[in-house]
């Protein structure tokens, strides 16, 4: 046994102590130069933004080879797929929820590439299968991307994602028949689905061009109305610009089809308007009841007439309004519930009340309302975590929340409005002890002393002592909360002796839009404070080292990553920036990242390109740098941060990095930006993480142990 183990660890060490060996795939530069005000900025690798080209195929081919030879080389990586799939294989349901006057849910038995579609005569029932993605692909990389019920529950219009794409087809699926109708419509992408009468409303764009499909830029969304058995081209036009390109635009009905709402944002701004039209009168126009885009506008539901509303206007931490609608062409607005020190996540109608979610320092509480805004209670919830969702009908007693936390394993209740009891639903059955581990909150001060929370997971009876591999994430942008939730693949990092930290930086929603603000545009800079300052609390307060740090966050995630590790190189010993933000100078340029402007600003602007430039993750690499090993992640098909962010990030970092530590590149292959990515391709890609991560740290896995025992 000892000397099994002595071998593992022996070769790890030799590999991870060595000078680096690797020979990069040689990338082609080009004299290729943009001025900005004056500034003179290279990008020699440009050519790789042609992500369909035979010489950008093969570059990928070439550093995927590379790659997968170094992980493949890895003597645990094998052990930590089969953990991973271990972890992974036990049965995960979703709420259900009402539609059509039919109740449906999600299910997976555990490997499945796709959780399936369920309906349901009630909650109580058999579920019987309606949609099953994974019988699209023999590989599982066509998922359901979204879905809606007709009102009289008799046909479900859903769409489907191919290989990870934001581009989506829509189909119709005659619930009675469980056959699909002929209708099928193409280039929708980010869109819902709103059933009236014989069809469905949904949002679309103008066909690109050939060859271009996942790059060209995304303008000039329009809404239509499809009527059933009608082909595409027969849809009608119900809403566009004439003249902005960069508005966007969703619909939504009332379940009783009096209603259409529409959305309509705006790159480069933070809000949107709401506009209303009266289905049942037929030279109706839309209403705004909700103008400009300075502020957020969220639709919880129309009830008896009346519109609920959450929105920001005044009230950075958010309010609930209510709108009369029997008053228009007039907006006549009411305040239900005002701003709170807890910022407003949510509200549902359910039972006859209302019921109101609030963040409170990360955390969620439930409270319960009457619909005139009335407090009435609050809803105990079974643990400090996280509530994932609350479905239920406005004049239904019972409704169904699904809440987890890092070690609360995500669980369905059911809960009665009248009685305010919850009682569990559906509890998970996986190889997990909860109370093995700990989950603390800590607060930690910025750079400019801003007070930042962060939660800290570990197994019991770790010791503080600098010497745990330690992985810390982050995101800090667009007013998203990264909130307390249960992951298998952080359970495999945590049961072998790892240390999980999770910062709640600025740029994100956890206080509520003063929160993003202070990490927005010429204020990116306090976000990549924050993650810095959350990294030395770790390493002071002796959860770990720089030698035993690893770093990863995902597409805004993955520029915080490029940029601290461009900034503070010595704090880590390895950084997984995933289908990152890399080129802060052109990333307006491709599908829909115009709209980031909203958040980063833009290089055409004079001040914004200075601030852009000081810290582009692709453009602040610099020779002569001991960069932590770095394995970048991203997708073929990525078409939301399309790839060629990573692949100039990597080719620059190959270019300019001579130190012992590998700098590489993961390209998953009929893939995208993350959603719909099938479980096997999850598993695969999760353990390598871990493998890179580990065998730069120069540590053996628990697994690993396990593996050489038997």
């Amino acid at each position: 046994m000892k000397k099994i183990l002595f071998g593992l660890f022996g070769l790890l060490m030799m590999q991870s102590c060595s000078k680096n060996q690797l020979k990069y795939p040689e990338t082609r530069k080009e004299d290729v130069t943009d001025t900005y005000f004056g500034v003179t900025v290279k990008d020699p690798y440009r050519w790789l933004e042609n992500d369909t080209s035979p010489e950008v195929k093969k570059w990928v081919e070439e550093q995927n080879k590379l790659t997968f030879s170094y992980l493949e080389s890895i003597p645990f990586r094998d052990a930590l797929k089969k953990r991973l799939r271990e972890l992974w294989n036990f049965e995960r349901v979703s709420a259900p929820f009402k539609e059509g006057g039919k109740y449906f849910l999600f299910r997976n038995d555990g490997l499945q590439n796709q959780s399936v579609l369920c309906m349901m005569e009630h909650p109580d029932a058999e579920p019987k299968v309606i949609l099953d993605p994974n019988t699209l692909s023999p590989d599982g990389t066509v998922a359901l991307n979204t879905f809606s019920v007709s009102h009289d529950g008799r046909y479900l219009a859903y769409a489907i994602s191919r290989a990870g794409s934001d581009w989506v087809e829509v189909f119709v699926r005659d619930l009675k028949t469980g056959q699909d109708l002929n209708d099928h419509l193409l280039w929708v992408k980010f869109s819902g689905l709103a059933w009236a009468g014989d069809g469905f409303y949904y949002s679309r764009y103008d066909a690109p061009g050939k060859g271009t499909e996942l790059s060209s830029q995304n303008t000039f969304q329009k809404v239509y109305f499809h009527k059933l058995g009608t082909n595409q081209e027969h849809d009608r036009l119900v809403y566009r610009h004439p003249t902005e390109g960069d508005r966007m635009y969703g619909a939504w009905v009332s379940r009783d089809e009096h209603w259409l709402v529409l959305f309509e944002s705006k790159w480069g701004t933070r809000g949107n308007a709401l506009w209303v039209k009266d289905l049942t009168k037929s030279n109706d126009k839309f209403h705004c009841v909700a103008e400009g885009f300075d502020y957020e506008n969220g639709l919880v539901d129309i009830q008896d007439g009346f519109l609920y509303m959450i929105t920001n206007q005044d009230a950075p931490r958010y309010r609930l309004m209510k709108v009369d609608l029997h008053s228009l062409p007039e907006s006549v607005k009411s305040e239900l519930v005002p701003q709170k020190k807890d910022v407003l996540e949510a509200a549902y109608l359910a039972g006859g009340k209302l019921f109101l979610q609030y963040l409170r320092d990360v955390k969620n509480v439930l409270e319960a309302y009457q619909t005139d805004g009335t407090y009435l209670h609050p809803v105990q919830l079974p643990a400090i975590g996280t509530v994932l969702s609350f479905s239920g009908e406005p004049d239904e007693e019972n409704a169904y929340y699904t809440f987890t936390s890092f070690n609360y394993p995500t669980t369905v209740f059911r809960y009665n409005t009248k009685t305010d009891s919850s009682e569990v639903w559906f509890a998970p059955r996986l190889d997990f002890h909860p109370e093995d581990y700990m989950v603390e909150q800590v607060f930690y001060n910025s750079k400019d002393g801003t007070r930042v929370p962060m939660f800290i997971t570990y197994k019991k009876g770790i010791r503080q002592n600098g010497k745990n591999p330690t992985l810390l994430y982050g995101y800090g942008g667009f007013n998203i909360t990264m909130k307390p939730s249960f992951s298998t693949a952080v359970l495999l990092w945590l049961e072998n002796g790892g240390v999980y930290a999770l910062a709640n930086i600025r740029g994100g929603g956890e206080y509520g839009e003063e929160w993003h603000e202070a990490g927005m545009k010429l204020n990116k800079q306090n976000v990549f404070d924050d993650f810095i300052a959350a990294a030395e609390y770790l390493i002071r307060e002796n959860y770990t080292s720089p030698k035993k740090l690893a770093i990863m966050g995902g597409s805004n995630g993955g520029l915080l990553i490029g940029a601290v590790v461009n900034q503070r190189p010595e704090l880590f010993r390895v950084a997984i920036p995933q289908v990152g933000v890399m080129d802060m100078l052109r990333f307006h340029k491709f599908t829909i990242g115009g709209s980031w402007v909203t958040d980063y600003g833009s290089s055409e602007d004079s001040v914004q390109f200075h601030y852009l430039l000081k810290y582009s993750p692709l453009h602040n690499i610099r020779s002569g740098i001991k960069y932590p090993a770095i394995l970048v992640t991203t997708a073929d098909h990525d078409d939301r941060v399309v790839p060629a962010h990573s692949f100039k990030y990597i080719a620059t970092l190959q270019e300019k990095y001579k130190g012992p530590h590998p700098v590489l590149i993961r390209i998953q292959t009929s893939a995208g930006h993350g959603g719909g990515k099938p479980t096997s391709v999850i598993i695969d890609e999760t353990a390598d993480i871990y493998a890179f991560i580990y065998k730069n740290m120069g540590v053996v896995p628990f697994v690993a142990h396990q593996k050489a025992h038997q």
